[in-house]
């Protein structure tokens, strides 16, 4: 899911690492609607970050994005006048494949809109 503009309701949802260097990917891209450097995690503007790497810039364990996911979830599920429109996290930079990540997505609330690839796979 390529995204170009946002309307005021949506949330770009990317990977980020949990030192909020938002310099590369999908992160970097996150910037123009306000993820700030310094917040590797949660909401910011009108994006919300996924750390799927560490602060170190080391890929994460998938049980550690498993919880960050799960955290998102939950923020989701709280903000239902709020549509999530998720990336591919962890499945660029970090180096997981689509079928690692998007099972943890599958929870998801009806504001919890996925990419393309993740929804194939569930």
């Amino acid at each position: 899911m390529l995204i170009k503009e946002l309307k005021p309701n949506e949330i770009f949802v990317f990977g980020s690492n949990e030192a909020g260097r938002h310099g590369r990917g999908a992160a970097f891209t996150a910037k123009k609607w306000g993820a700030r450097y310094g917040i590797g995690v949660g909401l910011s503007g009108q994006t919300y970050a996924i750390p799927t790497k560490d602060r170190n810039i080391k890929t994460l364990p998938l049980r550690k994005i498993k919880e960050y996911v799960e955290t998102f979830l939950e923020f989701a599920k709280s903000k239902p006048e709020l549509t999530f429109l998720v990336t591919n996290i962890g499945c660029g930079l970090a180096g997981y494949k689509e079928s690692d990540i998007a099972p943890m997505f599958k929870n998801s609330t009806d504001n919890v809109i996925l990419s393309q690839e993740f929804m194939k796979l569930l």
